[in-house]
């Protein structure tokens, strides 16, 4: 029997009105929340999802554009500090990447797992401290909500219909009930919402 340290799971995303996660045009499309990603409340945003957490757990196509990106934010004097402090954990902080076709991690203080979510939480779960953050990773969140495995959702609603794309909540989820736990709103009319699953 594992046996577990109390770390949460957590899980960070970013939506249109009409739940997707992604626009029309594929998995690269994010269109939708341009516009919404740079706003003062989700910089704030940014900085909540990660002041917790101590493992980053990714999927490989998230990993490698994060860490395409991230490592020079970190370095920019220039970048606003929200921004250069969510990279300095990034690249930092443990980050575990879900991936059947790498073989070994291109990147410092990362592994690769080539498992099924589930498997890797309840592990994650068994040592150490601090909140598991799969980070933005949607194939990872929906394994877990399908698994009931998550303990807080970070939603970041932007007010797009996006009209196609990948929706987050599946049918066929089990049910649950979360508790809000804190929201704001924006300028655009964007939304930053913490939900914590109620047990």
């Amino acid at each position: 029997m594992t046996t577990s340290t109390g770390r949460r799971v957590t899980a960070n995303l970013c939506l249109t009105l009409d739940g997707r996660y992604n626009g029309p045009g594929g998995p690269s499309d994010f269109g939708a929340f341009a516009p919404y990603v740079t706003t003062e409340v989700a910089r704030d945003h940014l900085t909540r999802i990660w002041e917790g957490a101590t493992t980053a757990l990714l999927g490989r196509l998230n990993a490698e554009g994060f860490m395409a990106y991230w490592p020079s934010v970190a370095e920019d004097a220039d970048a606003d500090p929200r921004d250069r402090g969510y990279a300095k954990w990034l690249v930092d902080t443990e980050k575990v990447v879900l991936s059947t076709t790498l073989t070994e991690a291109p990147w410092e203080r990362t592994r690769v797992v080539n498992a099924p979510a589930a498997d890797v939480v309840a592990e994650l779960k068994a040592a150490g401290a601090g909140d598991i953050l799969v980070n933005s990773s949607a194939s990872v969140i929906k394994a877990l909500l399908s698994a009931d495995l998550l303990d807080r959702l970070y939603l970041m609603i932007c007010p797009e219909i996006a009209g196609g794309g990948r929706r987050l909540f599946d049918d066929g989820l089990p049910a649950s009930k979360w508790t809000l736990a804190h929201q704001e709103t924006g300028e655009l009319g964007e939304l930053a919402m913490v939900y914590d699953r109620v047990r």
